[in-house]
């Protein structure tokens, strides 16, 4: 078939067939009918992610590669940021942030084990298990509803001389109030991680100058799995302005590896071989030197690839997210006395992971859930609810010790209690968003 074929003809042939058959094959059909199942959240992709993905495949560069490049490249440009690092999931760059500030490069300032790090329990596992795994003690902080994040109001009393860090997520794509939490941390010499897997694409205006959210405290993650803003299937993205803690990140991400040089790449520094390294030989093979305890959390090129093609469209999906979330709110109108209705943050703008509703006090979520349910509306809660009451704590919760609650968390467990969420998601069509609105208003005025 490729005979007298250049390779580059050959490649240009297969890519061609790729995307005719996934425009063939893979087309979505966005007609709505009432019965079909109706996500939370799903791919939204056409025949350029396929296209890239066999192009990458086509390489056989199994590892990071030019497609990884490239879209560290353009996320950071997209983001405003200097550095972006790609990983294999949101989960590792929630630990590969929390690692970097363990790292003795930033002296004093290093979280060590017993230091503190504020954070809320209303939301998912992995914002709070790097610092469990490291030895920190995560102060848990209760949060405000309608907005579902971190109480503001409570920071200043939840600080410790321990204290180092807040480490908190931007709730299903709505900002926390940012401008509190910044000069909470400036205030006291704190990090600011900024759990950004639920809201890539929000934004906050602080001190007059509009950002996007994950780039205004010292780190920022992201998710690419399926569900989230956008997907790679597994993968995620630590970014930040701060040279040295892209550094500490980076040898975290590769293993802890000392030296820079990206995989099948050596000696770009030029001095590979003439220097001393601690207590090893003079000339030890820098590729060989490990400065931090590292990991492999590298993701492949072939993510990379879908995750290029995905940037292209991103902008749209944030403005789909954004058309979905104010049709199925103004659906829901007039069902304030049965509903508490999300609200944005003050000078946010966001790009929005889902909408969450909390039912009044006499609704019963599990009611107006499998009623809604029923109808082929899928639902989640927030996550854990709240995250200490899960198994995970059991043995904590028995010693007294690992963890510490201040103030209370009784909004917390009353999202636990009354509060469920649906999608808005890119591949909703307006059709989809008005049967979900009087689903769930129709779920709410039953007896």
């Amino acid at each position: 078939m490729f005979q007298n074929k250049t390779e580059q003809q050959a490649r240009e042939e297969i890519l061609a067939m790729v995307k005719e058959y996934a425009d063939t094959y893979h087309k979505r059909n966005t007609e709505f009918q009432e019965g079909h199942r109706i996500p939370y959240a799903s791919r939204v992709y056409d025949s350029a992610e396929m296209v890239n993905l066999v192009d990458s495949a086509l390489e056989f560069w199994l590892t990071s590669g030019r497609y990884t490049n490239e879209f560290e490249q353009k996320l950071a440009k997209y983001l405003g940021i200097k550095y972006c690092s790609l990983v294999n999931s949101g989960s590792s760059a929630n630990l590969n942030a929390f690692m970097a500030l363990t790292s003795p490069l930033l002296g004093d300032r290093s979280i060590r084990r017993g230091d503190e790090v504020i954070t809320v329990a209303a939301g998912f596992p992995t914002t709070v298990t790097p610092m469990i795994q490291y030895g920190a003690i995560p102060v848990f902080v209760d949060v405000t509803i309608p907005q579902y994040n971190i109480d503001v109001n409570r920071l200043e009393g939840a600080l410790s001389d321990k204290t180092k860090a807040v480490m908190i997520a931007h709730t299903l794509g709505n900002p926390f109030d940012l401008d509190a939490v910044k000069a909470f941390c400036n205030r006291h010499n704190l990090w600011l991680v900024e759990d950004n897997c639920d809201a890539l694409g929000s934004k906050y205006s602080i001190n007059g100058e509009t950002k996007f959210t994950g780039t205004i405290g010292d780190i920022g993650t992201s998710s690419f799995y399926p569900p989230h803003h956008m997907t790679m299937g597994e993968g995620g993205a630590v970014y930040t302005n701060n040279s040295l803690l892209h550094k500490a990140i980076r040898s975290f991400r590769d293993w802890g590896r000392d030296c820079i040089c990206p995989s099948g790449r050596d000696n770009l520094c030029g001095h590979r071989f003439d220097r001393q390294y601690g207590e090893l030989p003079m000339g030890y093979d820098h590729k060989y030197v490990y400065s931090h305890f590292g990991y492999n959390l590298k993701a492949t090129d072939m993510q990379a690839a879908i995750g290029c093609a995905q940037l292209e469209k991103f902008p749209c999906f944030v403005e789909s997210r954004k058309h979905n979330f104010a049709r199925l709110k103004a659906a829901l109108a007039g069902t304030e006395d049965k509903l508490i209705l999300p609200e944005a943050c003050e000078n946010s703008d966001p790009s929005w992971f889902g909408f969450l509703i909390t039912c009044r006090k006499g609704v019963d979520r599990n009611r107006i859930v499998q009623y809604i349910e029923a109808k082929g509306i899928q639902t989640r809660m927030l996550f854990a609810g709240n995250l200490i009451k899960h198994p995970c704590f059991d043995e904590m919760r028995r010693t007294g010790q690992g963890y510490r609650v201040y103030g209370g968390l009784d909004n917390t467990d009353r999202i636990m209690q009354d509060s469920f969420w649906v999608g808005v998601y890119p591949g909703m069509t307006d059709g989809m968003i008005d049967y979900m609105g009087a689903a769930i208003r129709k779920a709410a005025y039953l007896r």
